[in-house]
């Protein structure tokens, strides 16, 4: 009996230590080296985790910086130009400075711009909403108000505005991680570049119906009439399918084309209040003239 207890420790020890042996020869071959700087860059990240960069996490990032040969298309906006600079120091490369972005809603259709024409009763979501119905108001293109780019943004920089019923960014809080924009089926959200004070000129409107169409829809949507292109000095404003867009690239901030707009379609944002034109000072009609001037031979006369 002992013998067979013996036969089976012995059996059972070869087995395990043979089993063993093949473990280690397999996890040495198929042993994948991973480039200790990886953690030394994902330590630097926000880790956020937006997929603001375009990878699925900051691990994922990390892992393209340190097997890119340049930094030339890879940026993190939330991190921004300070964390690619740490990251091009810890890997030896050179950070490539990018010009801060906000998110920007392009549409001013609020609730008393926009008559509503019907009630939507189906599920809480702008992409069901939009794939099957074009809202509740005339206006096809614009805020469906159902806040799914709320539901997207994990940095809470933004909210529905109860009274309006269209979405507000607070700059102060939005990274330009993409969210808000990835979410909105209608395309009302974009990326523009921050300028100084936070200052803002935008087309607020995506309508591409034709100006009659699209003003009975909103008051203050574009109806495409060009007067902005014409009286832009900087060539930054364009008008394609009845729709001026304003180039932030080209833009410099002048305001010239809001005074042109007679819808209000574009909005300028955090700047200060314009400088009310002074009336110009009394002058002498032309009955006081002539009775000046039919006053003065009586004056002479007597005098002679």
């Amino acid at each position: 009996m002992s013998q067979i207890v013996l036969f089976t420790l012995i059996t059972l020890s070869a087995v395990g230590a043979l089993a063993a042996l093949i473990l280690y020869v397999v996890a040495q071959k198929f042993k994948v080296y991973e480039d200790p700087r990886i953690d030394q860059v994902e330590e630097i990240l926000p880790a956020a985790n937006c997929g603001g960069c375009g990878f699925a996490g900051c691990r994922n990032f990390a892992e393209a910086l340190v097997k890119a040969d340049d930094f030339g298309s890879l940026y993190c906006p939330v991190g921004g130009n300070d964390c690619m600079e740490q990251a091009a120091s810890i890997l030896g490369k050179e950070a490539v400075a990018v010009e801060p972005t906000v998110a920007v809603v392009r549409c001013a259709g609020s609730c008393d711009k926009r008559p509503v024409q019907n009630k939507y009763d189906g599920a809480k979501s702008c992409s069901i909403a939009s794939a099957t119905y074009q809202g509740e108001t005339g206006c096809q293109y614009g805020c469906l108000g159902l806040g799914e780019c709320v539901d997207a943004c994990t940095f809470d920089a933004i909210h529905m505005n109860p009274e309006t019923g269209l979405p507000e960014v607070v700059d102060d809080k939005c990274t330009a991680c993409g969210a808000c924009v990835e979410a909105c089926p209608n395309d009302i959200i974009e990326l523009r570049k921050k300028a100084k004070k936070d200052r803002k000129i935008y087309v607020s409107c995506v309508n591409k119906d034709k100006g009659a169409v699209a003003k009975k829809a909103c008051e203050v949507a574009c109806i495409g009439c060009k007067k902005c292109q014409k009286i832009c000095p900087f060539d930054a404003i364009t008008v394609e399918n009845f729709l001026a867009y304003i180039d932030p690239e080209k833009c410099k901030l002048c305001r010239k084309c809001v005074l042109e707009c007679p819808t209000s379609a574009i909005q300028e944002i955090n700047f200060p209040p314009r400088k009310e034109k002074k009336a110009p000072a009394e002058t002498a009609t032309n009955a006081e003239k002539k009775d000046n001037n039919s006053s003065e031979p009586e004056k002479k006369e007597e005098s002679c």
